[in-house]
């Protein structure tokens, strides 16, 4: 079958764009931010400078007739070394909330990062198209989810008919932080993160800061948090501050306190949901810091703390969750908007023992609907501290 070419090319901006709080203009075209620039500029991380630039919940979406849709972009890819290469992000495309079809791009820049070291070297790569063709006739709503764990440049948008943007649709924004498991590390595409599946259990709009590896209670997080428009908050929290093993009991419980009252000072009566890690038992009752391990052939976590070293404050997911229970029912007393989330109900032990963590960390696709399902049905359904009103 014969398709039109899609002649029409429509600049890249940001009412084009959900998910992103920044959209930065490079020598190839815009480039979406999870962090704005003022955040950015406080990071000296470049952990957190690469995880924010993954676009976890970036999409593009506009209204169209277009049957052929083409985006030219220019990504980059990360390749661990001493571990396999993973497949080309996907890119999921929906029509009127649905998945009609799913795209890969190739080519791109390249980091090889070594885990053991630190050390990352780059490789230039050129723009690729993603093409998706046979859409359905008539006008449409499209979406377009970006790759959640390839830094994306956007370098062009082409079409067979034109493209009008998107108002509000009425749907309430739910602004997320977590870590690599909310980012969607082990997901097998943007819309199949546990937040992108509750998102769309939910009907809400999805703002993903669930950034890999820097989840650490960092305060131009929170401004950022703060600044952002948003109907419903959720922060989850626990375990990279363990495997990263970056504060002791002692700073941690003043950092959590300090993170929800810079959220407070922007979103005063915003029902705001405080979630602890799932269950991941390699650091349940064993501190930081976590190691990459490649012994087995394979990339595996592995913690290296000493377990005695709790009595010296060193932190574990055991004595996260308690602190962050005992410190969301004092502050509630005073903030009724105010919630806590046991991670425990999102994965725990009965679902580790049907769905271990491939790599000790991270779940896999079938655990992310899982979680995804579960927090829409705690966190939305009725009862919830995000249902909707009458």
């Amino acid at each position: 079958m014969t398709f039109p070419h899609p002649s029409i090319t429509t600049p890249i901006t940001p009412d084009l764009l959900r998910g992103a709080l920044d959209l930065e203009t490079t020598a190839y075209g815009v480039l979406p931010h999870r962090l704005p620039a003022r955040a950015r500029a406080q990071n000296s991380d470049p952990q957190v400078a690469m995880a924010e630039a993954m676009p976890s919940g970036v999409r593009l979406l506009f209204r169209t007739r277009a049957t052929v849709v083409e985006l030219d972009v220019l990504a980059t890819k990360m390749v661990y070394q001493g571990a396999p290469p993973r497949p080309d992000g996907r890119y999921d495309l929906l029509v009127d909330g649905r998945l009609a079809g799913q795209g890969t791009a190739g080519g791109g820049k390249v980091l090889a990062i070594d885990l053991t070291t630190g050390a990352v070297t780059d490789k230039p790569g050129p723009v690729a198209t993603v093409r998706f063709t046979d859409l359905p006739a008539g006008d449409k709503e499209v979406e377009i989810w970006l790759p959640q764990r390839e830094i994306t440049e956007l370098v062009a948008l082409r079409t067979d008919a034109p493209v009008e943007t998107v108002g509000d649709r009425g749907r309430r924004v739910w602004l997320h932080h977590g870590s690599s498991i909310s980012h969607g590390s082990d997901a097998e595409s943007p819309t199949g993160t546990w937040p992108a599946i509750a998102a769309g259990l939910a009907g809400v709009e999805l703002v993903n800061l669930g950034f890999s590896g820097s989840a650490l209670l960092d305060p131009f997080t929170a401004w950022a948090m703060r600044d952002t428009p948003a109907d419903l908050i959720s922060v989850k929290i626990g375990i990279n501050l363990v495997n990263g093993d970056v504060m002791r009991l002692r700073a941690f419980t003043p950092a959590v306190h300090g993170f929800l009252d810079t959220l407070r000072e922007g979103h005063p009566d915003t029902p705001l949901l405080v979630v602890s890690s799932i269950l991941c038992p390699i650091q349940e009752d064993t501190p930081g810091p976590g190691a990459a391990d490649f012994s087995t052939g394979t990339l595996q976590f592995r913690a290296t703390g000493d377990p005695a070293e709790q009595a010296a404050g060193k932190l574990t997911l055991r004595v996260i969750r308690a602190e962050l229970a005992r410190i969301v029912a004092a502050r509630a007393a005073e903030d009724p908007h105010l919630h806590y989330l046991d991670g425990l109900a999102l994965y725990g032990e009965a679902d580790y023992a049907e769905l271990p963590l491939p790599d000790q960390l991270h779940p896999d696709p079938v655990a992310d609907r899982r979680i995804g399902e579960r927090f829409a049905a705690l966190a939305f359904g009725p009862g919830g501290p995000f249902a909707a009103g009458p």
